[in-house]
């Protein structure tokens, strides 16, 4: 089974690291975005959790077949529902292993400089003695296009807070040929 590409209000962008320069931003999706496309797709589909809800197993139906054919991940903890973040995060990656999101593998790295957010510093030091720094600002894919393998080859990121695009990666211009 062959699923779309995610659209870009599907994507979600979190901070993973702010420095006094900047943030290194990541994309993601969420659990509520897989179960919508395997909806959207017509399968029949089901997930199963083992392990504590450390693995999760989705299965789809194949009709030509008569039968389930499964992929199944394992997941991590959220930091703050343990036993809820870690079956989302297994559902999420079964979902990867069906294809289902497996783009955002091809985002390029994000880095948006410190005069497009507020950062602020923490006053602490980390072990090189570094400014520990925090944002509370938060990011929103307005854009994104995909070349013909499936990979992102446009992106656009917006701070939220200030509506400012603060990432841009035009797609490729091909070559006549």
């Amino acid at each position: 089974m062959k699923f779309r590409k995610l659209r870009a209000d599907e994507i979600e962008v979190r901070v993973q690291q702010v420095k006094t320069w900047g943030a290194v931003l990541l994309l993601y999706k969420d659990a509520r975005c897989d179960m919508n496309i395997l909806d959207e797709s017509n399968a029949i589909w089901k997930r199963e959790h083992s392990r504590d809800n450390a693995n999760c197993t989705v299965s789809i139906w194949y009709e030509e077949i008569k039968q389930w054919v499964s992929r199944e991940d394992t997941g991590t903890e959220s930091n703050t529902e343990k036993q809820k973040g870690l079956a989302s995060d297994s559902f999420k990656r079964a979902c990867f292993n069906w294809g289902i999101g497996r783009e955002l593998y091809t985002g390029p790295q994000i880095k948006v400089h410190a005069k497009d957010m507020d950062i602020k510093d923490t006053g602490k030091k980390d072990k090189f003695n570094q400014p520990i720094c925090k944002t509370y600002d938060q990011f929103k894919v307005e854009k994104v296009t995909y070349d013909e393998y499936g990979n992102i080859d446009g992106l656009s990121i917006v701070n939220i807070k200030t509506n400012k695009r603060v990432f841009v990666q035009q797609p490729k211009v091909k070559a006549n040929g």
